[in-house]
């Protein structure tokens, strides 16, 4: 099996078991020795694997790290683990730095078993840099990452050339992010380099601001288009219908009884559940302004209202994994706009009128913008 096989496989059991998963020892064993396993190692190798590797930092004795991948013996990957539910963000990798320091290993990785962030000393030796290089997500899978992924397989792993990646990947994120931002809210400098290039005269404070405005809209026009080409092209190959039609012999067998009762119980239990969604007018005009916001960087269908029981989600593209924003407008005396940052975390913030949302028009793009240049979508 590929990876990415072995990948969705693992994704889809997290996604049932990660409501059950209540400690980090549980998250080690339902989620990260799946995730390596995958990689190629046998976890139940100790030449291979060893949990619990002492790392002694300075007076500090007793210090151990969740995991170590070992090559030729010798450790090549620490993984410093978390429970499911934690916020990676929230300064918990200070542990992961100083195994880093007192080890061999040239790679360490930070995971809650869903998010699996990994570092290496580019900047300085044998000091972890403050920023991943990589990043995957089990429950959004990207092939693109996948393929970086397997650089860390045992059957092809290569310390210098995996090194070599790390720096290239190190440095293609960081750019994309500055992009991203750059886009969604362009810095004098940036706005300087197109302006000189197409206008002679002096750049005052006021030309400064148009050029901003400019440079925005342009931005935003452009990476439009570049998707409207896409979308263009994607629709004209798929007018084709090149499926093989199956002979009679091998045409899938009809359903049991059992299967058909199976269906229509999951059927009644979804019907079950549209029965307690209600769609209010405010979540209609909240849909509608977040469209309007978003409507000079994306064709505002692809702007998707989905109705839940516990809030109203707005995604792009119709995809509940990449989301923009979520109404929380069932309780009448406070409402609350979700907004998510690069790591998909959702903040909610209050807002006593609707009209409130446009204050967050430049959050709502830079989402829009995280997905087209991270996701190259």
């Amino acid at each position: 099996m590929d990876l990415i096989d072995e990948l969705k496989a693992l994704s889809s059991k997290v996604s049932k078991q990660i409501s059950i998963i209540q400690t980090e020892e549980a998250t080690k064993n339902a989620f990260v020795m799946p995730f390596i396993s995958a990689l190629g190692y046998n976890v139940f190798d100790p030449t291979e694997v060893t949990p619990e590797l002492t790392a002694d930092v300075g007076t500090k004795k007793g210090e151990k790290v969740d995991y170590a991948l070992l090559e030729d013996g010798k450790p090549i990957m620490l993984f410093e683990c978390k429970w499911c539910g934690t916020d990676l963000d929230k300064k918990h990798k200070s542990q992961l730095y100083r195994y880093f320091s007192v080890t061999e290993a040239r790679f360490g990785v930070l995971t809650n078993g869903i998010i699996y962030r990994f570092y290496t000393d580019l900047e300085e030796p044998n000091k972890m840099d403050a920023r991943p290089f990589l990043e995957f997500n089990l429950l959004d899978i990207k092939e693109s990452t996948v393929e970086d992924l397997k650089r860390f397989s045992k059957s092809v792993f290569s310390l210098d050339a995996t090194l070599t990646a790390a720096t290239e990947l190190k440095y293609t994120r960081e750019i994309k992010r500055l992009f991203a931002e750059q886009i969604a809210n362009p810095s004098e400098n940036f706005v300087r380099l197109f302006a000189s290039q197409v206008y002679s005269g002096k750049l005052t404070q006021i030309v400064k601001q148009q050029f901003t405005d400019l440079t925005k809209k342009a931005l935003n026009q452009f990476i439009n288009d570049r998707i409207n080409e896409r979308l263009k092209s994607a629709l004209a190959t798929g007018d084709e219908d090149t499926s093989p039609s199956l002979p009679p012999a091998v045409q899938p067998p009809k359903e049991n009884q059992k299967t058909k009762d199976k269906v229509k119980s999951k059927e009644e239990a979804k019907k079950d559940r549209e029965s307690r969604i209600v769609t209010t007018e405010d979540e209609i005009e909240g849909h509608r302004i977040v469209r309007e916001i978003l409507r000079e960087v994306i064709a505002p269908e692809r702007v998707v209202m989905r109705d839940t029981i516990s809030y109203c989600g707005i995604l792009f593209d119709d995809n509940n994994r990449k989301p923009i924003c979520r109404l929380h407008f069932n309780n009448p005396k406070r409402k609350y706009l979700g907004l998510f940052d690069e790591n998909k975390t959702e903040e909610k913030v209050p807002i006593g009128d609707l009209n409130e949302i446009y204050q967050y028009a430049d959050r709502l793009k830079a989402t829009i913008f995280r997905y087209i240049l991270i996701n190259n979508c």
